[in-house]
C-alpha cells in the first residue's frame, strides 16, 4: 500500500534513539516502574518542567518554597516571597498551587484544604479567610466579591467574603445533585457552579436524577485476614445513576442566586425532559444568562438568553441544527472592548470555527475558516483586537498557537510552527506561557510576548530523560482509509536493535473512538511509555487513528454515526494491510490491544478478523451499545429504538462465537463509565458458545486502575502478550 511521510521538519519519518548494537548492550534498560505513571520512578523519568501562574500580566514561577516573577523577555526571575514569609498567616507546606488573583494587588490565594486564605504578601497579613472544610463535592469562589460557594453533604452553601454562610437547599441528595457537571460529563461540562463577573449572583445545576435507574455496583471491603472489632466483612452496595441509550434520563434546571436579595430562582427554559442545558455563560453586565440548549436527539441546537434577575426568557438567538448531531462544547466569549458582541464555535462549515455576533443573535462575520480545526480558545488581546487561538492549521497532526484581528482577519502564527503546544494566555493577552514539545524535542518552553511581530524567548529546553538508555525507534507516516481517499496518520515503535532482516511480533494498539487521538507531533509521536517497554522485549507497536477519532473536521469524525466501530475497523485493516506489507512484521504473530472505546475495538477486531489477530487484550470494554449512558450513546448510535439494527450490528454478543485468539478481558470492579455488565455479558455469551476468554478484575477500581496498580496492570497485559505472542 502506498505510504507516505507526515513530517514537515523533514523529508523522511523521523527515527529517534538509533544505536548500534555495539553501543545498545551497554545502554540501560527501563523497568514499567519507569515508564508507568503509577511507578516508583515515572517522575524521574519525565522531562523537566516549570510549574507557573499568572498574575495579570506577569507570570509568576511556583515552586514549593517560594514564588517568583519571571521577565518575559528574558526569563530574569525576581522573588516574591517565600513559605517562612506567610508563616503566622496560613500553614501551607507547598507553593505549587497558589495563584494571584488581582492583577493589581500583592494577594496570594492559598488552598490548605481546610480553608481559602488570601494573604497580601507585602504586608504580611490575612485579606480574608474562608472555611472551606465542609467543600467536599464543589466549590467556586469570585474573586470579585470575595464569595464562595460549595456543596457539602450534597446541599448547596455560599460564603460572602466576611465568612457568613447561606445554605441554599435542603433537598440534596444523591437524587437531587446541586452545584455539580450534569449530563454526565458531555458538552463540554467541567463543573455546575457559575459566578456573575461581579460575583453578585451565582447560576448552578440542579439535576434531579431520581427518575434514573440505578445499577448495582458494590464495594468490597478491604479487611485483614482477621478484621478487627465492629469492622464489617460485608460488601457494601454502592450504586450509581446510569441513564442508559434509550431509557429515561435525568432532569436539569438553572438556578440563580442572588447575594443581595437572598433569593434564588430558576430559568423558565420550559420542560427540561430529554433536554441538555449546557456552556452556561453571562453577560458581563451581570444582567443576562446565556445558554445552549440541545434536544435529545443532539440534532438541534439552540442559544438561548435568559433575564438573570426574574428568569424569564428573552430571546433564541441561534439556532443549528444537523441531520446527524450537533455537539455545543464552548460557551460563547464577549469582547473584552465591545460588549454588545460575542464569539462562538461551530464547526457548521464542516470545520471547528470561530463566528462573531452582535447579542441581538446577527451573524457578523465568520472570522476563521479552512480545512483545519480550532482547537481551542484561549482568550483576547484587546490592545490588537484579536482573538489568541489553538489550531492544527500547520499541519493536521499538530497543534500551534495562533492570533487572528477580528477586523481584518488576518491570522499571526505565534509559536515556531512546528509540534505540539500548550499555551496558556495572560489576563490581558500579552504574553504566552508555551510549553511544547515536538518528536524529537522532549519538552521546551517558550515566553512569547504578543504583538504585530511576537518574539519568542527560550526559557527551558529539558534534557532527554532517556539518555542512556535503549530505546526504540519512533516514526510516523500516513496510509489511505477505507474509503480510498482520507489520510490516516500513524505511528510505529519499532524494537530496540531493530534488524530489518528480521520478523517481529507485532502489537496494535487502538483507541479509535471520538474525542481522542494516539497519533501527534509531540515528543515520540504522542507515544505510549508501555509502547517503549514492549519495544524493548522485541515488539513492533502499530497505532492508528483512524476515521471517528477528533481534530480531522465533521465528516471524519461523523463517518461512523449509527454504526460505532465498523468505519473504524476497516480503516484499522488498512493499517494492517501496510503492516503486511513490511518484511519485518510477522503477520503470524500480530496482537491488538486498547482500553474503553479501544476495548470494544479490540474485541471487535479480534471477533471479525480472527485470522488476523492471533492475541488481544481488552480493557473496560463495551459490548453493547445498548448498555452504555445515553448522552454519549445517543450522540453517535440514535436509541437502540430508533436504529435496531446499528445496535445489534455493533454489539458483540453475537461476536462471541468468532473468538479464535486468545483474549484477556480486563476491567474495574466499581467501573461507573463502561459498566462491569458489559464484561460479564460477554463472559456468558461465551460460555454459551464454548468459547474461552480470560477474564480479570481489579476489585474496588473504576474505569482506570489509579496509582501503583497501574503497574500491575501493565505487567499483566505485557505478560499476556509474553505468553502467547511472543
Amino acid at each position: 500500500m502506498k505510504t507516505k511521510s507526515l513530517i514537515a521538519y523533514a523529508g523522511m519519518a523521523l527515527l529517534l534513539g538509533l544505536a548500534t548494537p555495539a553501543t545498545t548492550m551497554a545502554q540501560k534498560t527501563f523497568t514499567l516502574e519507569d515508564l508507568n505513571f503509577g511507578g516508583k520512578n515515572f517522575r524521574k523519568m519525565r522531562p523537566e518542567t516549570r510549574y507557573t501562574t499568572w498574575w495579570g500580566d506577569q507570570l509568576v514561577r511556583l515552586e514549593k518554597d517560594y514564588c517568583a516573577v519571571v521577565n518575559p523577555k528574558n526569563g530574569k526571575e525576581t522573588r516574591l516571597f517565600g513559605l517562612d514569609d506567610l508563616k503566622g498567616c496560613v500553614e501551607v507546606k507547598s507553593l505549587y498551587g497558589v495563584s494571584f488573583p488581582y492583577a493589581n494587588r500583592s494577594v496570594v490565594e492559598v488552598h490548605t484544604g481546610k480553608e481559602l486564605v488570601l494573604v497580601n504578601f507585602k504586608t504580611k497579613r490575612v485579606e480574608q479567610r474562608t472555611d472551606i472544610s465542609k467543600a467536599e463535592q464543589a466549590m467556586e469562589m469570585n474573586k470579585v466579591s470575595g464569595a464562595v460557594a460549595y456543596v457539602s453533604n450534597n446541599q448547596l452553601f455560599v460564603a460572602d467574603k466576611a465568612g457568613n454562610t447561606k445554605q441554599l437547599t435542603t433537598d440534596g441528595s444523591r437524587e437531587i445533585v446541586y452545584g455539580q457537571a450534569v449530563h454526565r460529563d458531555e458538552f463540554g461540562i467541567k463543573g455546575g457552579l457559575y459566578w456573575s463577573p461581579s460575583g453578585e449572583r451565582l447560576a448552578f445545576y440542579r439535576m434531579d436524577q431520581s427518575m434514573v435507574t440505578d445499577f448495582p455496583l458494590f464495594h468490597i471491603q478491604e479487611v485483614d485476614w482477621q478484621p478487627k472489632e465492629g469492622e464489617s466483612r460485608i460488601g457494601t452496595y454502592e450504586p450509581t445513576k446510569y441513564p442508559m441509550a434509550g431509557e429515561t434520563s435525568h432532569k436539569v434546571t438553572v438556578g440563580v442566586y442572588d447575594l443581595k436579595t437572598g433569593k434564588t430562582i430558576y430559568l423558565d427554559a420550559g420542560d427540561p425532559t430529554d433536554r441538555y442545558f449546557t456552556n452556561i455563560q453571562w453577560s458581563p453586565d451581570n444582567q443576562t444568562i446565556y445558554m445552549f440548549e440541545l434536544n435529545r436527539d443532539q440534532n438541534d441546537c439552540r442559544l438561548v438568553s435568559y433575564d438573570a434577575a426574574s428568569g424569564k426568557k428573552i430571546a433564541e438567538l441561534y439556532r443549528e441544527t444537523h441531520a446527524k448531531y450537533v455537539e455545543p462544547s464552548n460557551p460563547i466569549m464577549f469582547l473584552p472592548w465591545n460588549s454588545n458582541q460575542f464569539v462562538l464555535q461551530s464547526q457548521k462549515d464542516g470545520y471547528n470555527h470561530l463566528y462573531l455576533f452582535d447579542k441581538s443573535g446577527k451573524e457578523l462575520k465568520q472570522i476563521t475558516s479552512g480545512k483545519w480545526v480550532v482547537m481551542n480558545f484561549l482568550g483576547f488581546n484587546a490592545k490588537q483586537k484579536s482573538i489568541i487561538y489553538v489550531s492544527n492549521e500547520c499541519n493536521p497532526i499538530q497543534r500551534n498557537t495562533w492570533a487572528v484581528n477580528i477586523e481584518n482577519g488576518k491570522r499571526t502564527l505565534l509559536d515556531n510552527g512546528k509540534g505540539y503546544h500548550w499555551p496558556t494566555l495572560s489576563e490581558n493577552g500579552n504574553f504566552i506561557f508555551d510549553g511544547y514539545s515536538e518528536p524529537n524535542v522532549p519538552k521546551k518552553i517558550d515566553l512569547i510576548s504578543v504583538s504585530a511581530k511576537p518574539s519568542r524567548y527560550n526559557w527551558l529546553t529539558a534534557k532527554n530523560p532517556w539518555e542512556g538508555y535503549g530505546v526504540p525507534e519512533f516514526s510516523c507516516g500516513s496510509v489511505k482509509a477505507d474509503d480510498g481517499e482520507t489520510d490516516l496518520y500513524w505511528r510505529m515503535v519499532k524494537p530496540v536493535n531493530f534488524d530489518p532482516t528480521k520478523k517481529y511480533p507485532t502489537v496494535v494498539y487502538v483507541y479509535g473512538g471520538p474525542h481522542a487521538h494516539n497519533v501527534d507531533a509531540s515528543w515520540n509521536y504522542g507515544s505510549r511509555p508501555w509502547e517503549t517497554y514492549m519495544a524493548q522485549k522485541g515488539y513492533l507497536l502499530f497505532i492508528l487513528d483512524n476515521r471517528g477519532s477528533e481534530n480531522r473536521g465533521r465528516e471524519f469524525e461523523q463517518a461512523t454515526f449509527r454504526q460505532l466501530g465498523q468505519v473504524e475497523m476497516r480503516d484499522q485493516m488498512a493499517g494492517v494491510k501496510y503492516l503486511k506489507s513490511l518484511p519485518y512484521v510477522d503477520q503470524d504473530r500480530m496482537g491488538v490491544h486498547g482500553w474503553s472505546f479501544g476495548g470494544f475495538m479490540t474485541i471487535s477486531l479480534m471477533t471479525n478478523y480472527p485470522e488476523t489477530f492471533k492475541v488481544g487484550v481488552a480493557g473496560g470494554p463495551v459490548i453493547d451499545w445498548k448498555w452504555y449512558e445515553a448522552m454519549y450513546g445517543e450522540r453517535y448510535m440514535d436509541t437502540p429504538q430508533t436504529n435496531p439494527e446499528g445496535y445489534a450490528k455493533t454489539s458483540l454478543l453475537a461476536k462471541a462465537k468468532d473468538l479464535k485468539g486468545k483474549l484477556q478481558i480486563i476491567t474495574g470492579l466499581n467501573d461507573p463509565v463502561v459498566l462491569p455488565q458489559h464484561c460479564y455479558s460477554f463472559l456468558k455469551a461465551c460460555i454459551g458458545v464454548g468459547t474461552q476468554p480470560d477474564f480479570f478484575v481489579y476489585p474496588g477500581e473504576p474505569h482506570n486502575m489509579r496509582g501503583h496498580q497501574s503497574v500491575h496492570l501493565h505487567e499483566r497485559i505485557t505478560q499476556y502478550f509474553e505468553d502467547y505472542l511472543k
